[in-house]
């Protein structure tokens, strides 16, 4: 599931025995969310560059020779965002663990909570707020680690029953939009 507490609690309250994983996506989305939005406070002007907020969401995996230098001329530029650059990405690549044994997980914890300690350490409040989250979603990060499972099927359903109302409108009667839902999502 995604990193709402809302859902996790309804999940507790109603499947007491259920384990709950934390979707990939969403955990790299929110450290992202958080790590744009420290980088607006810290550079306002840089973050409004279309150009630089392209290179600065990527993996560094993913960047061509000629972007990894314009990213790493501007990071000289700038050396607290540069460590918090380099600490996201660790960040990030951490989360992106998958297919791991009971044993590799227990060697994956102490970087995590080394990186959510740094987090609730840092003195700026985007990040100290990240680290606050992680800290409460680690049992379920952990999970991830070893059972990879997704919420894309939820997600790609909740994409066609939006479709379906933005067509439609809005529906005056419940079955008129039910029946569309259970023709697209079976």
């Amino acid at each position: 599931m995604d990193l709402a507490s809302n859902y996790r609690s309804l999940v507790r309250l109603h499947f007491p025995n259920a384990r709950i994983v934390t979707d990939p996506f969403h955990g790299i989305r929110l450290i992202n969310h958080h790590f744009l939005a420290c980088w607006r406070d810290i550079d306002g002007a840089g973050a409004k560059n279309r150009g630089l907020l392209s290179l600065m969401r990527r993996h560094r995996h993913n960047l061509r020779a000629d972007q990894q230098l314009r990213l790493a001329a501007y990071l000289s530029e700038h050396p607290v965002l540069e460590t918090i650059y380099h600490f996201q990405q660790r960040l990030c690549y951490l989360l992106l663990k998958k297919h791991r044994s009971r044993k590799q997980c227990e060697q994956l914890v102490p970087p995590l909570l080394r990186a959510v300690y740094q987090l609730r350490q840092a003195g700026l409040a985007r990040l100290v707020q990240l680290g606050h989250t992680l800290s409460a979603w680690s049992e379920e990060i952990v999970s991830m680690w070893r059972f990879t499972r997704n919420n894309g099927i939820t997600e790609g359903f909740h994409n066609k029953m939006e479709l379906i109302n933005r067509q439609a409108y809005g529906f005056r009667n419940f079955q008129n939009y039910r029946l569309p839902v259970k023709v697209l999502c079976s």
